[in-house]
């Protein structure tokens, strides 16, 4: 059974002025968007800034999604890291405080093998007993899962029952989803591809689009899941350019921008990142007011 389907927010971290975390705002984005039929809310990931955290930090950012969600969807954890030890214990700490599964982006920087992906999750799985989605984002980590070895890793490894797929290669990901039949679930990591990955066989969608647009993100996924392929092509097909806008910069550098001017009290990116360029602030306010939500 799948963890969710539909669309999930890889939720963004505000932060207050002086850099820590805005927990009120954060409570309030997170109202807003089960408010507007978000399906399932990913604490700490990439768009959570989680790399720039500490663990103290890290687990209370997550322990603060789950009790303020409370039950009404699934809370996923982004518990990935380059060490192997380092995701084995905060994916333990996140069970503890109530996450209903993890995320789990392979391990970057180290460029480990086939086999060494195959260890990394097994080693995270033998430590926990829920639910685990892998990540497999190339373009961050220098390390790719082939289809070949999320199979083997879904079916020999237990709690492993998903992937977020932020490769951009659709042919791969058509061949996942061949060799796997229906052993994995697999979630758009990208919200231009979210149609594609939906043909394929997805679930859904790891979105940062939903900040700006949630409703309209898990009404696209349910449209084409009962049928309506007319629809969800409207819906997908007309966000195209707030999509593009909303990683003009590396990502969440657009989305807290974007959050900021749709009136919440985002605050700004940790360090190294840096605030949206004044050229790409004024493209992204065109888009997100040419797709009226500003």
């Amino acid at each position: 059974m799948a963890i969710f389907t539909g669309a999930g927010v890889a939720i963004i971290t505000p932060f207050n002025e002086d850099d820590t975390v805005n927990y009120e705002e954060f409570g309030r984005i997170i109202d807003d968007q089960i408010a507007n039929s978000t399906d399932a809310i990913i604490v700490c990931g990439t768009t959570g800034e989680s790399s720039t955290m500490p663990d103290e930090e890290h687990v209370s950012v997550i322990k603060y999604c789950v009790d303020k969600v409370a039950g009404r969807v699934p809370v996923i954890a982004g518990t990935g890291s380059n060490c192997t030890r380092e995701a084995v214990n905060m994916s333990k700490k996140a069970e503890e405080v109530g996450a209903d599964g993890l995320l789990c982006v392979t391990p970057y920087y180290n460029k480990c093998t086939q086999d060494g992906l195959y260890e990394y999750y097994k080693a995270i799985s033998d430590a926990v007993n829920i639910p685990i989605i892998m990540y497999n984002v190339p373009s961050r980590t220098g390390t790719t899962i082939q289809p070949e070895t999320a199979v083997r890793i879904a079916k020999e490894v237990k709690n492993v029952v998903a992937i977020k797929e932020a490769s951009g290669n659709i042919s791969a990901v058509a061949k996942l989803a061949s060799l796997a039949n229906g052993c994995i679930d697999i979630y758009s990591g990208n919200d231009d591809q979210v149609l594609p990955i939906l043909s394929l066989g997805g679930k859904g969608v790891i979105s940062v689009w939903s900040h700006v647009a949630p409703k309209k993100v898990h009404d696209m996924v349910y449209a084409f899941l009962d049928g309506d392929i007319e629809t969800a092509q409207k819906l997908q097909l007309e966000a195209i350019d707030v999509i593009g806008a909303l990683f003009c910069e590396v990502n969440p550098i657009p989305v807290k921008a974007a959050m900021n001017m749709l009136g919440y009290k985002a605050g700004t990116v940790r360090a190294p990142l840096t605030e949206l360029t004044d050229a790409h602030k004024e493209v992204l306010k065109k888009a997100l007011k040419d797709y009226g939500v500003l």
